[in-house]
């Protein structure tokens, strides 16, 4: 049964009009193969009522957390203004220093008439999008939008690209995501995989009863946890400050061989550095850190640098990097991550002989672009020999997508 609300919003000139809301769909089951074929059929056939947001003023972000902070970064940068950041936390963080000179607020404490003028952008995708602008909606805001969807308006002045939107699958497009899920190791990775197009192609917030949004450590799965040894070569590209580095300390106890983290935002770099140096001396010395930014092939690119988690090839960037190939760094790596806001599909493609010849445990982030509906994970089920492939969701609105592939030899 699908389960949605409708609710009034004001439009981008803020004028009142009468607009959808996101529905909200729950499926009580997982589908198999053929269930899932058949809901791609209808995601597909769709009709996306959302597009890019245009932003107006007075804009206000809801959420101060790692997202609202992407999101306060990434408005200065393209030059627009915001008037206040409504949290349930703002008293706490009014004595923070990110948030100096920003007017906070909780919810209960905003003005009715800052409701119905404003645009309020919700950052935040740690939770249910659906939900949230039902409640804000009914607390009186009259705009709401998911904020990647502002960014969106930007993106020939910051490359951020978490908001895309999929178009129509093409006869060969639908052939190809068909092959994808009906490749997937489990029905949860079908479910996530559905609920990861609904979002993208129509803006549909689905969600299926037993496969809930993976709420342990990203990369760090049960099914991945599970077949961790005490020898583990671990390459993190796409490093940026280092929480995935701790994480695996974490999760191996420290009985590691060694971690190479290579991360190309000379900022990020100097925070990974940071956060590597102050581990104790023995963990410290197995982890190495390199500016390596990887491709398929060897050339030059624009990156854009100074962006936190959003630093990336782009062609708004001012800086020209020297790309290179995992195969050419000539590691024994057993376990990949590639988290390269956009660049793991050529990263892949310039791997596949270290993948071939050292068979390691592969985890890739796949929601940056439309590489990840079909391309990239049937790329790994098509170049990965007798793998195991999974697919989860570790946040909302179309984000947090991992696909990863264990090599059934690891399988206990």
């Amino acid at each position: 049964m699908a389960r949605s609300q409708e609710h009034r919003t004001a439009s981008a000139s803020g004028a009142h009009s009468e607009r959808v809301a996101h529905a909200a769909r729950v499926v009580p089951g997982l589908p198999d193969a053929l269930q899932a074929s058949t809901l791609l059929h209808e995601i597909n056939d769709g009709t996306c009522l959302f597009a890019a947001e245009t932003p107006r003023q007075p804009l206000v972000l809801y959420g101060a957390g790692n997202m609202g902070r992407l999101a306060r970064d990434h408005l200065r940068l393209v030059g627009l203004d915001f008037a206040m950041v409504i949290d349930r936390q703002a008293d706490r963080l009014a004595t923070d220093p990110a948030w100096d000179g920003v007017v906070l607020s909780k919810p209960e404490d905003v003005p009715a008439s800052v409701k119905a003028d404003s645009l309020l952008a919700v950052s935040i995708a740690t939770s249910a999008y659906a939900p949230l602008e039902a409640a804000l909606m009914a607390d009186g805001w009259q705009n709401v939008v998911p904020f990647y969807d502002l960014a969106e308006s930007f993106r020939d002045q910051h490359p951020l690209s978490n908001g895309w939107f999929a178009g129509t699958l093409d006869a060969s497009g639908l052939a190809h995501t068909k092959d994808v899920l009906e490749s997937w190791d489990d029905d949860v990775s079908r479910a996530h995989h559905l609920q990861f197009i609904a979002w993208r192609r129509l803006r549909q917030e689905w969600t299926f009863e037993p496969a809930p949004v993976a709420n342990c450590v990203r990369f760090f799965i049960p099914e991945i946890v599970s077949v961790l040894r005490s020898d583990e070569v671990f390459l993190d590209a796409g490093a940026h400050h280092g929480s995935v580095v701790e994480a695996f300390v974490a999760q191996t106890g420290g009985m590691f061989s060694q971690v190479i983290a290579l991360e190309p935002d000379a900022d990020s770099r100097s925070h990974l550095e940071t956060l590597v140096s102050a581990l104790p001396s023995d963990i410290a010395s197995r982890i190495s850190i390199g500016d390596v930014a990887l491709d398929a092939v060897a050339r030059t690119r624009r990156f854009h640098s100074g962006l936190g988690y959003a630093s990336q090839f782009a062609e708004t960037g001012q800086d020209i990097v020297r790309t290179t190939t995992i195969d050419a760094l000539k590691l024994a790596p057993s376990f990949i991550k590639l988290h390269l806001e956009g660049g793991e599909y050529d990263a892949l493609k310039g791997a596949m002989q270290t993948i071939r010849t050292y068979r390691p445990i592969v985890a890739v982030t796949t929601y940056h672009n439309d590489d990840g509906l079909w391309k990239t994970p049937l790329f790994m089920m098509e170049h990965f020999e007798n793998y195991r492939f999974l697919m989860r969701l570790h946040s909302w609105c179309g984000t947090g997508a991992v696909v990863y592939a264990i090599p059934r030899e690891r399988t206990p």
